[in-house]
């Protein structure tokens, strides 16, 4: 690795690892919100929600975006915007504020994924590129983890507010590091923007999350309700038409002709929707349920964060050898299998008996999948639509889990019981497995992606 490439991949988890951090270090934080600015569940599912809406929904123009004007360039804007954004989240003096600064929070962590990661496609090649996208994503998928605990310890031992305010440092110090950086060169596609794509892609998953919120407090008769349900679910169908005869459309239908592309992302879809539940309503149960403090629900998923850590870029770099069907197909079993073990925990939730083993091994699981399932994807699309795959690709992962945390209330009810994280539980288990055996069925281990010692 050349000094260039060791910086271009500390820039880029940098960069990746601080907008995957701010979606998922809020969630030991949302007791503590709903108890200061009011609302309950329904402000616990939108702090989460707002900033996933706009990040899902915008990702993929932010991937044309990348491929247009280059990466360094957006790169910069995303981190700059962010850096505001968390400051307008840290003060926000109400609820409703709270959630307007988490979608322009959103709108600026967009820019950030598929610019970083296309940094990396650019800069890297052959097993060198599998092993870096290994390290990538064994420290994106870190900050999913992690984001907990850092969570918890600021929720218990300062306040909520900090952990907007502390990501004044991660992303100042990736500004500085990207002005050292040397121009990427890559070829600049001069193309106008699907704008219409844009809207109508926010507008229907906006319609659609906010009806599926709202049912349990309005009741699906409510025209608050069915009313952006309906228009949001025609706004997603409008959507595939427009981009289906679009010259230059944000999502080019034409990528999911390859076979490891679409597979991967039906795949993609069902792991993260798995993953952003699990992460979601574990640590709200071990707090509103089982007493844990924010620490120690933090402390709780530690495990997770290890096995990504160890296991992730050495499982990126096998795929690169033997293939990434094998992890992509056990990854998600083995992370299924382990959180129906769950289905035995009581409102005592015994961290060593009844936590620990699941999130254990749902931590080797993930670690085993996220790696090899990011090079199966990107490694089946050309170079030069890096930007706009990798864009696909992240924003699948972050609409499952915007859909996911969406669709809760239908499983888990309006409060969260015993027998609510059960079923919330086993809807995490059927995910995993499920994407285990498309995985199993659908991904091809290319000669692109198999060693030919």
């Amino acid at each position: 690795m050349t000094k260039q490439q060791r910086l271009v991949l500390v820039i880029s988890i940098l960069a990746s690892f601080v907008a995957f951090l701010d979606g998922m270090v809020v969630t030991v934080a949302l007791p503590a919100i709903a108890r200061e600015l009011g609302g309950g569940f329904t402000i616990q599912q939108w702090t989460v929600d707002a900033y996933l809406i706009t990040l899902g929904s915008l990702m993929l123009i932010a991937g044309s975006f990348s491929d247009i004007f280059g990466r360094k360039k957006v790169l910069a804007v995303g981190l700059a915007g962010f850096l505001v954004t968390s400051l307008f989240c840290a003060v926000a003096p109400s609820g409703l504020l709270l959630i307007v600064s988490r979608a322009l929070q959103g709108i600026a962590g967009a820019l950030l994924v598929p610019s970083s990661l296309a940094l990396i496609i650019s800069s890297f090649s052959g097993p060198q590129q599998s092993k870096a996208i290994g390290s990538w994503t064994a420290w994106t998928g870190i900050a999913s983890i992690i984001g907990p605990l850092l969570g918890g310890v600021l929720v218990t031992y300062s306040s909520w507010r900090l952990i907007f305010a502390i990501n004044v440092i991660p992303v100042a110090v990736t500004l500085w590091l990207l002005h050292m950086l040397h121009p990427v060169k890559h070829e600049l596609k001069r193309e106008p923007l699907d704008v219409a794509g844009a809207v109508l892609c926010a507008v229907g998953l906006g319609g659609t999350v906010y009806g599926l919120i709202e049912q349990a407090h309005y009741g699906w008769s409510s025209p608050v309700v069915y009313g952006p349900l309906i228009n949001g679910i025609v706004a997603l169908i409008l959507f595939i038409g427009h981009e289906r005869r679009a010259a230059k459309p944000m999502l080019p239908l034409s990528l999911f002709a390859v076979r490891n592309f679409s597979v991967g992302n039906i795949a993609t879809f069902a792991i993260y929707a798995g993953l952003s539940i699990s992460s979601f309503l574990i640590t709200l149960f071990l707090q509103q349920v089982a007493g844990y403090t924010a620490i120690q629900a933090g402390v709780a998923m530690l495990p997770v964060t290890i096995m990504m850590f160890v296991l992730s870029p050495r499982a990126g770099a096998l795929a690169g050898v033997y293939g990434p069907r094998i992890f992509m197909t056990l990854g998600p079993l083995i992370g299924g299998l382990s959180f129906l073990y769950m289905q035995r925990i009581d409102a005592s939730a015994h961290y060593w008996t009844e936590v620990f083993p699941s999130v254990t091994g749902f931590g080797v699981g993930l670690a085993i999948t996220v790696a090899p399932l990011t090079s199966a994807i990107l490694g089946a699309i050309d170079e030069s639509r890096a930007g706009i795959a990798s864009a696909v690709n992240n924003a699948v992962a972050r609409i499952a889990g915007l859909i996911a945390i969406a669709a809760l209330a239908l499983v888990v009810g309006p409060k969260l019981t015993v027998a609510g994280f059960h079923h919330g539980m086993l809807m995490t288990s059927v995910l995993l497995i499920v994407g285990g055996i498309i995985s199993a069925i659908g991904i091809q281990n290319t000669p692109r992606t198999v060693s030919k010692h």
